[in-house]
C-alpha cells in the first residue's frame, strides 16, 4: 500500500463529512488535503485510543519528532511520507502542524474549561489551525482568506462539541465552559447521567447560536475572489450547519445519541454548494 493509499483508506474509514468535500478537488490538492486529514486523525487517535496518558504523551512526542523529520526530508510514517511532497507547494508551515499536536496534548492536560476564551484557545489548536492549513491547500489570492479559514475551523469544532456532548462526557471530557453550565443550571452530573432537561436544551441552544454566529463571521470574511478556490470549506459549512439544524430540530438529544446526516444527504449538500459557488 502506498502512502497516498494509506491516507485515502484512513480518511474513508473515519466516516468524516470532510471526505465529501475532498471529492470535488483536482487530484494533487485532493492528495494533499487527504494526507493532512490523515495526519490529524493519526494524532487525534493517539489520544482517543490511549488508556494510559503517559503512553499517549510518548506517542505525541514521537509525532513531533516525525513532523520535524518530514520538514528535513526524512519522513518514516506513511502519513508524513504522503504529506511531505506538498509542504513547499502549498506553503504548509511546521509550526501549524506542531500546533495541532499541542491541541491533542491539551486533551491529556485538561478535561474542563472554565470559560469560552479558554475553550476557544483549545478550538484553535484542534481546528482553527487546520482551517488555515486547508485553505493553503485549496488555494487563495487574498490573505484575508486565512481569517475566514480560521473562523470556519473554530465553527466546525464548536459543532463537533455540540454533537458529541454525551460521547465526550462518557470519556471524562466536558468541553462546555463551566461558567456557562452554571449560567443555565446544568451540572456535570447531568451530562454524565444523561439527564435531558429544558435547562439543558437552553444551554445547547446558546452553544448552537454561538456556532452559527461563527459560521456567519467566517463567511463574511471570505474575499469574493477566493470563493471558487475555497469551495471545499463552503461545502463543509453547508453540511455542518445542516447538522446543527437537525440537532436543534431533535431538541438537542445529544446525551444519548450521535445525530448525523446520511452519506447521500452529505453528498447532495456538497454538490449543491459546489454548483452555486
Amino acid at each position: 500500500m502506498s502512502p497516498d493509499e494509506y491516507c485515502q483508506q484512513k480518511t474513508v474509514q473515519s466516516g468524516s463529512s470532510f471526505y465529501y468535500s475532498f471529492l470535488f478537488l483536482e487530484p494533487a490538492r485532493r492528495r494533499a488535503i487527504t494526507a493532512l486529514y490523515a495526519f490529524c486523525r493519526e494524532v487525534d487517535d493517539t489520544v482517543d485510543d490511549a488508556t494510559d496518558s503517559s503512553v499517549a504523551r510518548i506517542k505525541l512526542a514521537w509525532w513531533r519528532t516525525e513532523v520535524s523529520a518530514m520538514y528535513k526530508g526524512t519522513p518514516t510514517h506513511p502519513v508524513t511520507q504522503a504529506l511531505q511532497p506538498h509542504l513547499t507547494v502549498y506553503n504548509l508551515q511546521e509550526q501549524h502542524l506542531q500546533a495541532i499536536i499541542d491541541g491533542m496534548e491539551m486533551d491529556l492536560d485538561q478535561s474542563r474549561y472554565l470559560d469560552y476564551p479558554g475553550l476557544k484557545k483549545y478550538c484553535w489548536h484542534a481546528a482553527g489551525v487546520v482551517g488555515i492549513l486547508s485553505a493553503s491547500i485549496f488555494g487563495y489570492k487574498n490573505p484575508q482568506t486565512l481569517e475566514y479559514a480560521e473562523k470556519l475551523g473554530l465553527a466546525f469544532q464548536l459543532t463537533n462539541i455540540i454533537r458529541d456532548v454525551g460521547e465526550d462526557a462518557r470519556k471524562g471530557r466536558i468541553y462546555l465552559p463551566v461558567n456557562e453550565l452554571q449560567q443555565f443550571g446544568v451540572t456535570a452530573a447531568d451530562l454524565l447521567n444523561t439527564r435531558h432537561s429544558e435547562k439543558f436544551e437552553a444551554l445547547m441552544a446558546f452553544q448552537t447560536e454561538r456556532a452559527q454566529k461563527m459560521y456567519d463571521e467566517a463567511l463574511a470574511a471570505l474575499p469574493k475572489e477566493d470563493r471558487g478556490a475555497q469551495r471545499p470549506g463552503l461545502m463543509m459549512s453547508a453540511i455542518y450547519r445542516t447538522l446543527l439544524d437537525e440537532i436543534a430540530r431533535d431538541n438537542y438529544h445529544v446525551l444519548t445519541q450521535r445525530i448525523s446526516l446520511t452519506p447521500l444527504r452529505k453528498l447532495w449538500l456538497a454538490w449543491k454548494t459546489y454548483v452555486r459557488n
